[in-house]
Formats: C-alpha cells, sequence, structure tokens
C-alpha cells in the first residue's frame, strides 16, 4: 500500500530520530510482537518470631469425673465396700491378665491421712493388700514417725493389678483404674493426702511435672489438701532422701495438727 506525502514524512522523522539514537540497523518481525508480561514485585518478606512448636503430652492424663457425694461416716465402709463390688473380677484393662489379686486398698475408711502410690508389687499382688513388701514396711515406719498408726490411715494405688515387672503404668492402664480411687477418695474425704512417686502426682493432679516441682508446698485435688513426697520403693534405692520425705511428711503432719516428735 503506497504511503502519501504526508506519511512519507513522518516515517522518515522517526527513522531520523532513531539514527540519532545510534540505532542503524532494522529488522522486520515475521511474528506478533513480543509483549512483556508484567511481573509483580516480590513481596518483602515478613520476619516472624520463632514459635515453640506444641508437643502434645506423651502420656494424655482426662479430666477427673466430678466429686463425689458426701458420705457420711457411719457409710463409709460401706461404700466402700460398693466400689469394690462395682470393681468386680476386672477385666477392664491388660493388667488383669497377669494378675493374682486385685488390689484394692486398705485402712481407716475414716482416716484423716490417705496415701496414694502407683501400683501394687509382687507382694502385694500375691497378698490383696497395698504396701505389705518392703517398701510397705518403711511405709509403715514413715506413718509411726508422724504419731499415727498404719490402721488409722487409708492407704490405695493409682491401678488395683500388679504391672509386670512392677513397671509404670500405662496411660490407659492408668486412666481406666483411677476413677476408682477417686471415688474411694471422694468417700474417705481425708484431710489430707499424700501421693507417694511422680506417678500418684501425675494422675491425682492431672499434670505431668516433676517431683521437684510439686514437692515442699500444698496442693487442692478432689477438695482436700494434697502433698507429693519420695515412694517408699525409691527411698529404699536412695536413702539420702528419706531426710527429705521427712520435710514433706512434716508438713502434712502441720495440716494435720499432728505435733512433730523430738528427735
Amino acid at each position: 500500500m503506497p504511503f502519501d506525502s504526508q506519511s512519507q514524512q513522518a516515517i522518515a522523522a522517526h527513522m531520523q530520530f532513531l539514527r540519532d539514537l545510534g540505532i542503524f540497523d532494522f529488522y522486520r518481525r515475521s511474528h506478533p510482537p513480543f509483549v512483556e508480561e508484567k511481573v509483580e514485585d516480590d513481596p518483602i518478606p515478613i520476619s516472624l518470631p520463632a514459635q515453640e512448636p506444641v508437643i502434645p503430652p506423651r502420656k494424655p492424663v482426662p479430666l477427673q469425673p466430678s466429686v463425689g457425694s458426701f458420705v457420711a461416716p457411719a457409710s463409709r465402709a460401706e461404700a466402700l465396700r460398693a466400689i469394690q463390688y462395682e470393681i468386680g473380677d476386672c477385666t477392664r484393662c491388660a493388667l488383669s491378665r497377669g494378675r493374682n489379686k486385685i488390689v484394692f486398698g486398705d485402712g481407716d475408711p475414716n482416716a484423716r491421712l490417705m496415701f496414694v502410690g502407683e501400683g501394687p508389687g509382687a507382694d502385694e499382688d500375691a497378698q490383696g493388700l497395698p504396701f505389705v513388701g518392703r517398701a510397705g514396711q518403711l511405709l509403715n515406719n514413715m506413718i509411726a514417725a508422724t504419731g499415727l498408726k498404719r490402721e488409722q490411715v487409708y492407704i490405695a494405688n493409682i491401678v488395683k493389678c500388679r504391672p509386670p515387672q512392677n513397671r509404670t503404668p500405662e496411660p490407659d492402664e492408668a486412666n481406666t483404674c483411677s476413677p476408682f480411687l477417686f471415688q474411694q477418695i471422694d468417700v474417705v474425704r481425708p484431710e489430707v493426702l499424700v501421693a507417694l512417686g511422680s506417678t500418684a502426682a501425675t494422675y491425682l493432679l492431672g499434670v505431668k511435672s516433676s517431683l521437684s516441682g510439686l514437692r515442699g508446698r500444698i496442693h487442692a485435688c478432689r477438695g482436700t489438701k494434697l502433698i507429693v513426697t519420695y515412694h517408699p520403693a525409691f527411698l529404699l534405692r536412695d536413702p539420702r532422701q528419706k531426710k527429705e520425705a521427712w520435710q514433706d511428711l512434716k508438713l502434712a503432719m502441720a495440716e494435720l495438727g499432728l505435733s512433730v516428735p523430738s528427735r
């Protein structure tokens, strides 16, 4: 298509403009002109504070049931027998397959002081009573040091069947069995509850913490005061800690209004 004189003049002027810029080579494109895509500017990176990963607890402890209704002192022995009857020949968890006897509890249904351990050992499994082996003899001495007799306190465990090789109860085992313990506590209504060892403390308080972080102070548990101390079996392995356990017992005695014997 021929250009008119005005168009030719415009083209010539544009060509001269390009030459003035130093452009002398021109090519005819055989394809549509390249259209550069618009690229959005990279967003400015925002530095966020580092957050610690949320790690679920390895041994979850479920919420405890509500505290049971008050049982009159004269009816507490019968109420405890009803709990034992409800347990029956329990097969609710795997511990039942290796036990000889269920170890329910022992002591005064109206006790002011209650001890809770982890689980039965071989002697307890054979006799059906808590803390009757070597650790039980030490516990008896600990009770006597407070000025009380074993018959005046109540003793139970987190689980009522012996774990194999006296291992720590698994969470499903403890969580299956501990509701019966909570019923026992609600019936006895002790003024002071003593958790013997970290396993007992974990399931009574519903939290997992180090023993050192729990000792030396009063905790609330099911309407009563809870004190944490070492398990007698641990004290047999490390007698140096008996002095520390005695401090815990003195704390319990102070809450009960018992005088500390002169030594």
